[in-house]
């Protein structure tokens, strides 16, 4: 019998908790059908017995505090919702104690930005870890440590887990199933809750706004000159002429301030743009190409696979509403 924890944080989204709890005990429930021993025994785990969420909208009652539990074998992180930084601050109390349940061998899965509390604990450091796209710049600049891999549905290292974000959340509680349950029972889990089991990346998701929550103006003039100019062919050279600044200066200071180089910017902006037509447009492929600043359709179709998983065809096929009816 494993023992799951699932923790009810301060400021937790609640069908970040009521799934994993569903999705567990639907898991004992096909096993006890199949004549099976119960896997799980699941419970949630918070700091008081109480805990009221969404500004007191809903409220969860805990079976168990922490200091109630002296060992588990899996605990999940839930996401939260809001300011991050004031959620880890409200939760803070629950850092030593996973801490502690690691040591002792349990093992921890984050869910969506679920991941910022788990990497306040130190444990990531060194290590592979996913959140939701979304606040990946976040991330980087609050654990530099930890290497972020956003693009990652699921990271599994040394018994630390992590999921991408929003609904993705559904694919790791499905690879936990599996790892101890079976990939019998974890398929027969994926369609009771209609889950695709095998989606491994969120990139297709991805939607890259322009990272200005820096206070470099030289930067921003760069970013915004990039963006104002998509179609057109843009260099670095171009860009460090244009801002009174030597290259190397202009790509420290980019990297630093966005966490992409000057061409990893201009690559996603130029791809964000083509996502943008190949979802609404008739335009053909290399209409869309030609039109973003590309001549080369290999390349064009290289860069465009590297940052959304998908073809530029794929991308449109899947994406675009009359090419889907």
């Amino acid at each position: 019998m494993k023992h799951v924890s699932i923790l009810v944080l301060n400021e937790a989204k609640l069908n970040s908790i009521e799934e994993p709890h569903q999705a567990f005990n639907e898991t004992n429930n096909i096993l006890t059908s199949k004549g099976k021993n119960p896997m799980f025994e699941v419970h949630l785990v918070g700091l008081t017995k109480e805990v009221h969420l969404n500004n007191g909208l809903y409220t969860v009652t805990p079976q168990l505090v922490i200091d109630e539990v002296e060992t588990t074998d899996l605990i999940i992180i839930p996401a939260v919702h809001g300011n991050v930084s004031k959620a880890i601050k409200l939760n803070e109390k629950f850092v030593p104690w996973i801490v502690k349940q690691y040591s002792k061998g349990a093992e921890v899965a984050s869910l969506c930005v679920g991941a910022f509390l788990l990497a306040s604990t130190g444990l990531l450091n060194g290590k592979q870890c996913s959140t939701h796209w979304r606040a990946a710049n976040e991330f980087r600049n609050a654990f530099p440590d930890v290497n972020l891999v956003v693009d990652r549905i699921i990271t599994d290292e040394q018994g630390i887990y992590s999921s991408g974000g929003a609904f993705s959340s559904a694919n790791l509680i499905l690879y936990l199933i599996e790892k101890y349950a079976g990939r019998r029972i974890a398929i027969n889990c994926a369609k009771m809750f209609q889950i695709d089991i095998e989606r491994g990346s969120q990139s297709p998701f991805i939607m890259f706004k322009g990272q200005k929550e820096h206070n470099d103006e030289h930067v921003k003039k760069a970013q915004e000159f990039i963006e104002d100019n998509f179609g057109e062919k843009i260099t670095v050279n171009e860009l460090a002429a244009m801002l009174a600044l030597s290259r190397r200066n202009l790509e420290r200071r980019f990297k630093k301030a966005t966490c992409n180089t000057v061409t990893e910017y201009i690559q996603r902006v130029k791809v964000e743009a083509a996502k943008l037509s190949l979802e609404s447009s008739q335009e053909n492929v290399n209409e869309v190409m030609y039109n973003v600043g590309y001549q080369d359709p290999k390349a064009f179709r290289t860069v465009f696979k590297k940052i959304t998983g998908l073809s530029p065809v794929q991308y449109r096929n899947k994406y675009n509403r009359a090419i889907a009816i």
